[in-house]
């Protein structure tokens, strides 16, 4: 800590909205074969405040989240993604940690590596430090995945930190490739002026839906480098399509397809049957955001056909969002 270190820090943190490549972003797979993923942030966000606590407190760190926590001792906080990067950063207690967010958890739009970047950015900005987007993405797979072993891929943590609409490439020997995305011919606000995302009301934790999908990965290694080809074909559609909408629904059907036969707990009837829903309504495309087995159900529909596909997919609550351009940043820092 230094002179000019603040005291309070308040970060933002967008989540994200995965088109094309999902899969491909383990380890087991892009080591081996190399992977890619197209993803854009939306402005739904997960906001974390980090101050250095009074010591007339009786406690060393108290988090506020879905839970509150008042303990002395680091090893014994329940929050294993704020204990973590506490313990990498080496923060010095007495601390307040709080976190909200826009949309409920566990919703398929990675809110949980939205956490950990915005958490990481706020604990280097109050340890006076500037940090690249680049290296809060690797901190933040460091501790979801090397430190914690969560089943997940790098793409969320990744989205997180950079922003706006990307071509990820996952390297063989480990690196990854940030390429921004636009469209020459097409205005991008129209893409997301057709999504909507619709609250299934099943929440489910992302690691137990990934975990049987990594174990498959063997068994899959056919379908994820057709993810991988989709991904590369998604990237040039934002390049050069004149129909994007088109194109990326398509993708994303496509996607879905080979999507859900990853792992038994990605679908089931109910949101498949939603799906079916969807399309005969006059959606171009829909699929099950993130993970699976639950959260949100990504709809791409025209002006003229949203009202009769909120109709078909009641009671699922209509979410509508926007586009987002940049990545975790620190909103006040004092």
């Amino acid at each position: 800590m230094t002179e000019k270190s603040p005291r309070f820090v308040t970060t933002i943190t967008p989540q994200r909205l995965s088109f094309a490549g999902g899969g491909t972003d383990f380890a087991d797979f892009y080591l081996h074969h190399g992977g890619a993923v197209v993803s854009a942030t939306i402005d739904k966000f997960v906001y974390v405040t980090v101050k250095r606590h009074s010591e007339l407190f009786d406690e060393k760190y108290r988090l506020s989240y879905s839970l509150t926590e008042h303990v002395d001792d680091l090893d014994l906080i329940k929050n294993d993604i704020a204990r973590e990067c506490l313990r990498f950063l080496n923060v010095d207690p007495p601390l307040f940690i709080s976190t909200t967010s826009d949309l409920p958890v566990s919703s398929g739009l990675g809110s949980s590596s939205s956490f950990a970047v915005g958490l990481l950015l706020a604990l280097h900005s109050l340890r006076g430090e500037t940090v690249t987007a680049g290296q809060l993405a690797e901190e933040a797979c460091h501790i979801e995945i090397d430190v914690l072993g969560k089943p997940i891929g790098k793409q969320d943590q990744y989205a997180a930190a950079f922003g706006g609409i990307n071509f990820y490439e996952f390297m063989k020997d480990g690196r990854v490739r940030v390429e921004a995305l636009w469209n020459r011919v097409t205005d991008l606000q129209e893409l997301f002026d057709s999504g909507v995302l619709y609250w299934t009301g099943v929440q489910r934790r992302a690691e137990d839906v990934l975990g049987e999908q990594q174990k498959n990965i063997p068994f899959q290694i056919e379908a994820l480098k057709e993810m991988t080809d989709l991904a590369n074909s998604c990237r040039l559609s934002f390049l050069n399509s004149e129909n994007l909408i088109g194109d990326i629904a398509s993708i994303v059907n496509q996607g879905w397809a080979r999507k859900r036969n990853y792992a038994s707990t990605i679908s089931s009837s109910t949101l498949e049957d939603g799906i079916a829903r969807a399309i005969a309504a006059g959606a171009h495309g829909a699929k099950i955001a993130g993970a699976g087995g639950g959260g949100f159900l990504y709809v791409l529909a025209s002006d003229r056909e949203k009202e009769s596909v909120t109709k078909a997919l009641s009671p699922m609550s209509p979410v509508s969002f926007k586009y987002c351009q940049f990545g975790s940043k620190v909103l006040t820092a004092i």
